[in-house]
């Protein structure tokens, strides 16, 4: 049985880890807030670029051959596929947030078996880039830090680097894998192709994004205009996943040390308990002694 000294010194330790973990919940609460925010800020934006996409795709959907749209196997294409699939993988740069990161960690590893053998992995976050740098995964890369000081221009340099990789032939397709932030209780791992883009992404309706914007005249054409939307529309698609899977890492971080702190109270609790019956204990084995001793000297 635990001296009361321990049972003190277990008590004073866990209330300690209890202080540190209500200031991460608020911390990552308070993050949780500004990321959401950066969320509802992309999305007018978000909704005015696939509006001006779609239109621009309906009305020069003949005309437009962008390598970022033509996959490099299949009909009408004459190149040849390299066999290769770059993923990228998208985890935080810190711990302390649950299974955030090994739900992304497993999904990666289920899909790279699929794949087998053809898949690179791009690893985005301390965490992953770890992972499976010591596992030995094909690698093409690791960006650490990403979440550091995340902004667009973040975006931009990956999708620079992935589209002109795509657009070289050195991989048949771009996919990401990250956790999809739904609700401040609930992220879900999302398995997304980035390229090729999907033609359905970009076109839409297409009779209805066709007639409902017949005024608009475009300079110099639409499908030149088009073909500059095209990699915007890749690096918005990237900064959309990274702001999602910020989200959800802050989410999932808050809920993992509220979960945390209220075991530390439990616990808490039980040591109290347990230090109040031992100290009771000693208390009363000491009164029967000292009532033993003087009967002692009474007879």
């Amino acid at each position: 049985m635990a001296s009361l000294i321990d049972l003190r010194r277990r008590i004073r330790t866990v209330k300690n880890t209890q202080q540190i973990t209500k200031a991460m919940k608020m911390v990552a609460a308070a993050k949780l807030r500004r990321a959401q925010d950066q969320i509802l800020a992309t999305r007018p934006y978000a909704l005015e670029l696939r509006k001006v996409t779609e239109h621009l795709a309906a009305v020069a959907a003949g005309e437009v051959e962008h390598p970022l749209l033509t996959p490099h196997e299949g009909e009408g294409d004459d190149r040849a596929g390299s066999g290769k699939t770059l993923v990228l993988v998208v985890t935080g740069d810190k711990g302390l947030c649950g299974a955030f990161n090994a739900h992304v960690q497993r999904r990666t590893e289920q899909e790279m078996a699929a794949l087998n053998g053809g898949g690179e992995i791009l690893a985005l976050g301390n965490r992953g880039a770890d992972f499976f740098t010591h596992r030995g995964a094909p690698m093409r890369g690791a960006r650490r830090g990403v979440f550091k000081d995340l902004s667009y221009a973040t975006a931009q340099e990956l999708a620079a680097e992935i589209s002109k990789a795509y657009a070289d032939g050195e991989y048949d397709a771009v996919y990401a894998v990250y956790n999809e932030f739904i609700s401040v209780l609930s992220q879900r791992v999302s398995w997304e192709r980035l390229l090729p883009i999907a033609r359905e992404d970009v076109l839409g309706d297409e009779s209805a994004s066709a007639n409902g914007h017949r005024d608009y005249l475009y300079e110099p054409s639409e499908a030149e205009i088009l073909n500059e939307l095209l990699p915007r529309f890749v690096t918005f698609q990237i900064y959309r996943v990274l702001l999602e899977s910020q989200a959800a890492e802050h989410a999932a971080r808050m809920t993992a040390m509220d979960s945390a702190t209220k075991n530390a109270g439990e616990l808490i609790d039980t040591l109290t308990l347990q230090y109040n019956r031992s100290r009771q204990a000693e208390i009363t084995t000491e009164l029967i002694e000292v009532v033993s001793g003087a009967n002692a000297l009474e007879g």
